[in-house]
C-alpha cells in the first residue's frame, strides 16, 4: 500500500485529504508543519508528499519542497494551492514539485493526481548494464488512442534518459509528468478533438465524450506519433497528433497565476515550467519539449 504523508497547517484540510486518500486504498500519516514532516521524513521515506504551498512558521510550503527535493529527490511532490497563492505554487513547480491540484478541487482531482504521479515516479524497470554504454537514441512510437500505452512508453523513455544523464531524479519525475500531459492532450484534445474546457463545466460529459469518440471515425482512426531525440546534451520529444490542429495563442496564458486555478491548460503550464523550451509548430498539432543537460550532472558520464 503507497503512503502518502500530507502536510498542512489546517487540521479540516488534513482530515479532508486523509479521508479521500484512505478512499484511495492509500496509507496516510498527517503533519501540520513542515518540521513536523521532516522529521517524518527522517523516520520512514513516504511514496509520496501532498504540501498545503503557504503555511505559517519558519518553514513553509516552498522551503519543504525546497528540502525535499535536495534530500529526497526520489519523493514526488505533490502541491494544494489556493486563490492568491498562485506565484508561490509557480515557484515550488518551478523548484521542484511534480504537480499540483486547486484545493477547491481536492474532492474531483486529487486521487486522479495522485495516481498520475506515482505511476510516473515508480516507472522504473531493471535494465542490464550495457545501458549506461549508450550514447544516444533516435526513437519513433506511433500510438492507438490508448492512454493505457502512455506509462509504458513514458516509463521507457524516462529510463533511457536516466542512462544518459540528462537530468537528476527529481527532474526524472517532472519531465515524465510532461511527457503524459503531451501525450494525453494528444490523444483527447488532438485526436479525439474533445476540449479541456468541457471538463471544467461537466466532468461527466467529458469522459463519456471521450468514449464515445474512441470508437467512432476520424476519430478512432488517427494515431500519435512521438519522436525522441536523446543524446548526453539534451533530450527531445516531439508528439503529434493527427487532428485539425489548433492555435496555441487561444488557450489561456498558463504562465499567468490567475490560471493556475483552471483545468484547461494545466497540461501546458506542468509542460512549459517541466521542459527548458515547448513549442508548437504551425498548425498546432505537435509539439516539441526539449530538456537540456544539467550543469551539475556532468561529471557523471
Amino acid at each position: 500500500m503507497p503512503k502518502v504523508l500530507v502536510v498542512d497547517d489546517s487540521a479540516s484540510c488534513r482530515r479532508l485529504v486523509g479521508g479521500l486518500l484512505e478512499q484511495g486504498a492509500y496509507e496516510v500519516e498527517l503533519a501540520k508543519q513542515a518540521a513536523e514532516a521532516l522529521d517524518s521524513l527522517n523516520r520512514a521515506i513516504p511514496d509520496l508528499v501532498i504540501v498545503d504551498v503557504m503555511m505559517p512558521g519558519k518553514s513553509d510550503g516552498n522551503q519543504l519542497v525546497d528540502c525535499i527535493r535536495d534530500q529526497y529527490p526520489q519523493v514526488p511532490v505533490i502541491l494544494m494551492t489556493s486563490h492568491g497563492r498562485e506565484q508561490q505554487a509557480i515557484r515550488a513547480l518551478r523548484n521542484g514539485a511534480a504537480s499540483y491540484v486547486p484545493k477547491r478541487l481536492l474532492a474531483g482531482e486529487l486521487l486522479d493526481t495522485v495516481r498520475h504521479v506515482l505511476n510516473v515516479a515508480s516507472s522504473r524497470h531493471g535494465y542490464v548494464r550495457v545501458m549506461d554504454c549508450l550514447e544516444k537514441s533516435d526513437l519513433h512510437f506511433r500510438l492507438d488512442n490508448d492512454c493505457s500505452l502512455v506509462m509504458p512508453l513514458v516509463g521507457y523513455l524516462q529510463d533511457t534518459i536516466q542512462h544518459l544523464h540528462v537530468c537528476s531524479d527529481s527532474d526524472r519525475t517532472r519531465l515524465g509528468i510532461a511527457l503524459e500531459e503531451a501525450i494525453v492532450n494528444a490523444i483527447f484534445h488532438g485526436n479525439l478533438e474533445v476540449s479541456s474546457c468541457l471538463r471544467e463545466q461537466n466532468d461527466d460529459a467529458y469522459r463519456d465524450l471521450i468514449n464515445q469518440r474512441r470508437r467512432i471515425a476520424p476519430y478512432s482512426d488517427r494515431r500519435v506519433h512521438v519522436h525522441a531525440n536523446l543524446s548526453h546534451q539534451e533530450a527531445r520529444f516531439a508528439v503529434r497528433d493527427e487532428g485539425p490542429g489548433f492555435d496555441p495563442h487561444s488557450l489561456p496564458d498558463p504562465t499567468d497565476p490567475g490560471n493556475l486555478d483552471r483545468v484547461c491548460g494545466r497540461g501546458v503550464l506542468l509542460m512549459r515550467t517541466f521542459m527548458d523550451e515547448v513549442f508548437y509548430n504551425s498548425q498546432g498539432n505537435e509539439v516539441t519539449m526539449v530538456k537540456r543537460r544539467q550543469r551539475a550532472t556532468t561529471d557523471q558520464v
